[in-house]
């Protein structure tokens, strides 16, 4: 089977269910352990070494899943983090995903020869709107065989498709090998939704993970983005998301 078709008949299926459950409520996971679940962000283009040392400290402390920054910043984020359990993520062709495909597996070899053990790549979102779906499988691929043993998070900018675009391309970041999906860079015109958390959820299954990420900034937005189905928080507010948990408040 091809995989225009197979990509078809998947999203025709994930679409129908998602519709019949439209009015189903979701189930609702008791008080966690949050920080576990934050991507400590820090993607300002103006950054200095100082406010990502800043993170790499606030991370340890509130010991988050792992800080997540430009590609640039891996050798600092990695020494900063050496043994502390959190890990270091970057970002690959951010944040508009349009760069080639031998410059993402370029930027993710050396992001996690010189540290790297988690890469957020974005998604070529202009071959994902053509329908392009073998350009978007093999920039997926690329990335995927670049990473090696890293982890490989998709960001496939939810705000800028359709519903049957979101569960396309998270369909071929499944194919191609990826571990996680998730939601936005934060740089475009919006972010994560539990809409787009629970759809991205019901078509990769449960043996991928999916992270939320854009303008979550408090405890309860976290959760209910959990509640959807996210494994991963994307945020640069981990302070005050944590600050909101219950016993912190």
């Amino acid at each position: 089977m091809d995989i225009e078709k197979l990509i078809a008949e998947i999203t025709d299926e994930i679409l129908s269910k998602v519709s019949s459950e439209k009015n189903s409520r979701s189930e609702q996971a008791g008080e966690m352990d949050i920080a576990g679940y934050l991507d400590d962000t820090l993607l300002k283009a103006d950054a200095v070494p100082e406010q990502v040392t800043a993170i790499c400290k606030e991370a340890k402390e509130y010991k988050t899943a792992s800080v997540c920054v430009n590609s640039w910043y891996v050798p600092l984020v990695a020494k900063e983090l050496e043994g502390s359990g959190v890990k270091t993520c970057c970002v690959i062709g951010f944040p508009l995903g349009a760069c080639s495909a031998n410059a993402k597996s370029a930027e993710t070899f050396e992001a996690v020869q010189k540290g790297a053990e988690e890469v957020d790549m974005v998604v070529n979102i202009g071959a994902v709107k053509a329908g392009d779906w073998q350009y978007v499988k093999q920039d997926i691929e690329g990335v995927v065989a670049a990473a090696g043993k890293a982890l490989v998070k998709v960001i496939i900018e939810t705000c800028l498709l359709t519903d049957e675009e979101k569960v396309k391309v998270c369909t071929v970041a499944k194919l191609a090998g990826a571990d996680f999906v998730k939601t936005s860079t934060g740089f475009s015109t919006g972010g994560a939704t539990v809409e787009d958390i629970r759809l991205m959820r019901r078509t990769v299954g449960s043996d991928m993970g999916v992270k939320a990420s854009g303008g979550i900034r408090d405890y309860q937005t976290a959760k209910a983005m959990i509640d959807a189905g996210a494994t991963r928080i994307g945020t640069s507010s981990a302070k005050g998301i944590l600050a909101g948990a219950p016993g912190n408040q």
